[in-house]
């Protein structure tokens, strides 16, 4: 037992004394050993065999596994690391909360603002007689998108940026966990999303701008994550849009996905110009 204990020490000493990346491999080595157990029987039950695509009835169960995991994964992360989430940007305070609704507020404005854009160019119309399903999805999409949110944003922002400080310079770890951020999309659905790398890409990027401007708090990002994602799938399964074809669809995104077109790049760095006058 004593041998056991003493190996256990020294790993987590040699783990502890390791370089960035390798402490960021070990963290989601960790965390697919744990989900795989969990998804193989999942994906069995609703007979899905990849490469088949994800219908969303697949997705959503797989998803939730692998985020109720999380917070295990990120404690005992930070163990190892000896930090706490409080470090990571998380501490559930009354000024988390404020740049939380203000993340929220602004990510909302911002689709606004694009949205109708395009729809002042007729490039999408608004389908006035399914407005009535919006209020059956606002509250489930919401808490939807702020457990996604939080889980995402304490990985990418909290602890990936963190971790990867330790070698590099800010620039650089904002960089880097951004790639790694938009890539691990991929592993949901290869044919929509590498369209969509760039603008997951420049998503992570001004997320970490908001980590910045907050004082080193998520509350900003997770409120601009929570409230992109909730306005953009309550828009999706209401219907509450549909696009007219008149727009060209480099512009309007590929697929109708706005990140994989010009429409949602603008929204992001509109998004980040209002970040830096009204925090910086």
């Amino acid at each position: 037992m004593a041998i056991f204990d003493q190996a256990v020490s020294q790993g987590l000493m040699s783990l502890r004394t390791s370089t960035a990346l390798l402490k960021v491999a070990a963290f989601f080595l960790a965390w697919a050993a744990l989900w795989l157990p969990l998804a193989i029987p999942i994906a069995t039950a609703l007979k899905w065999h990849p490469p088949m695509p994800l219908a969303v009835k697949q997705k959503l169960p797989l998803i939730a596994a692998l985020y109720l995991i999380a917070p295990l994964i990120l404690w005992g992360a930070s163990w190892v690391n000896q930090e706490s989430f409080s470090d990571y940007g998380l501490n559930w305070q009354l000024p988390v909360l404020v740049s939380l609704g203000l993340g929220l507020g602004l990510a909302v404005l911002s689709l606004v603002i694009v949205f109708t854009g395009q729809w002042t160019l007729g490039w999408i119309e608004w389908r006035s007689e399914h407005s009535p399903r919006l209020g059956q999805v606002l509250l489930p999409v919401f808490l939807l998108g702020l457990s996604i949110s939080v889980t995402e944003e304490l990985v990418f922002r909290g602890f990936l940026l963190n971790t990867l400080q330790q070698d590099y310079s800010v620039w650089v770890a904002a960089a880097v966990s951004s790639v790694i951020f938009a890539l691990l999309h991929l592993i949901w659905e290869q044919k929509n999303t590498l369209p969509q790398l760039p603008g997951l890409w420049l998503m992570g990027m001004v997320l970490v701008l908001a980590r910045w401007l907050d004082n080193g708090s998520l509350g900003l990002a997770t409120g601009l994550h929570t409230g992109w994602i909730w306005g953009l799938t309550c828009l999706d399964s209401t219907e509450l849009i549909s696009y007219t074809g008149k727009g060209p669809t480099w512009i309007t995104g590929l697929g109708a996905n706005p990140l994989a077109g010009v429409a949602g790049i603008v929204c992001l760095l509109t998004t980040g110009i209002l970040l830096q006058w009204l925090f910086a």
